[in-house]
């Protein structure tokens, strides 16, 4: 059986913590921060854990992890 490749988007965007959850950045955070409130900046800084909802499609596109 052929290999399977891992999408390079989750590559770049993703990574798999210790209990096999998933680290993401946040979206809407690169321009236009004049737009958003003092608390909407301080509450997406960082990385978040991804939706349990969300997971399962995203390790599909990464069939042998993201190590």
């Amino acid at each position: 059986m052929p290999k399977l490749k891992t999408k390079s988007g989750v590559k770049k965007r993703f990574k798999l913590t210790a209990t096999g959850m998933l680290k993401h950045g946040v979206a809407g955070k690169r321009h236009r921060l004049l737009h958003h409130n003092g608390k909407y900046i301080r509450q997406n800084r960082g990385t978040k854990v991804l939706a349990k909802a969300d997971t399962a499609a995203v390790k599909a596109w990464a069939p042998y992890g993201l190590g």
